[in-house]
């Protein structure tokens, strides 16, 4: 099992398996990926596209579901990218390194890790930068085989909240968890019971923080105490963020769900607004 996180030193001597992508987006922008990466990008990486790669058409299952195993085998063969390859993530902090990095072991592929500091860290070291399109990869052959045990479906997460038997964590900003403001869904508010757990909270200056403090942080929120953890957001995308910081904690078994706050009023269920 590869490192959770690796460093920039890593990347200066990595395996003839390995490769390096890039996962940068901006939410409402489905062009800003591509364009980041044109302008520049680590040596040698490939880009992948979180709206077209690593995401379903949007709809009930809300604005970014999961693609399914075809889709997903498809991207990461045409990225040069088979069951052998061992994945370094990246971006810029906006949660699309650990997107890819949850899908990757979400169809069984576990070789898999994330450049902790992403973009910016390597900037900032004065590491040389690629500019353009890339060397196209010479593609591959990607078996998916999709899990069914790290995330929960809308109705089985209805159920547990009504029961109580769930701890549902919110990886939204506060501000929009509270429903003050909502730039990109069309109702404002969270799913009721839902605990927030903004996901830049797992980072202190870009980085992830130490095990102990992650570990401390989610204890604070009172999730630690045996029930199953599901992770939302928006769409799926920044809670996958929360379940790096989980990983990193040593809290194991949470799970994603997928379809987050804007699947959930897709189907018109009741929000709440405000301090809980």
């Amino acid at each position: 099992m590869p490192p959770l996180l690796v460093s920039l030193e890593a990347l200066d001597r990595l395996p003839d398996n390995a490769r390096v992508v890039d996962v940068r987006w901006k939410l409402g922008d489905p062009t800003a990926g591509r364009a980041m990466f044109e302008q520049s990008h680590l040596p040698g990486a490939v880009y992948v596209d979180l709206d077209t790669d690593l995401t379903a058409a949007p709809g009930k299952g809300g604005r970014h579901p999961l693609p399914d195993a075809d889709h997903f085998a498809a991207a990461m063969s045409a990225a040069g990218i088979e069951n052998s390859t061992w994945v370094i993530a990246y971006d810029d902090g906006g949660s699309g390194a650990p997107r890819l990095w949850w899908l990757l072991r979400h169809f069984g592929h576990t070789n898999v890790s994330l450049l902790d500091g992403g973009y910016p860290a390597w900037v900032a070291s004065g590491r040389a930068l690629e500019t353009g399109r890339g060397m196209p990869p010479a593609p591959r052959a990607f078996r998916a085989t999709p899990r069914n045990d790290d995330f929960v479906d809308l109705d089985i997460l209805r159920k547990a909240l009504e029961e109580g038997s769930v701890h549902l964590l919110d990886a939204r900003a506060p501000e929009r968890w509270r429903g003050d403001i909502e730039p990109v869904d069309r109702i404002p508010g969270r799913i009721p019971g839902s605990i927030n757990a903004p996901s830049g909270a797992n980072l202190r200056d870009g980085k992830f923080r130490s095990p102990a403090e992650l570990q401390a942080y989610y204890q604070s929120l009172g999730i630690v105490d045996g029930a199953p953890i599901v992770v939302s957001c928006g769409s799926g995308v920044s809670a996958c963020l929360d379940l790096v910081g989980l990983e990193r904690a040593g809290i194991r078994g949470a799970q994603l769900f997928p379809g987050s706050y804007s699947g959930w009023i897709a189907h018109d269920l009741p929000v709440e607004r405000g301090e809980p």
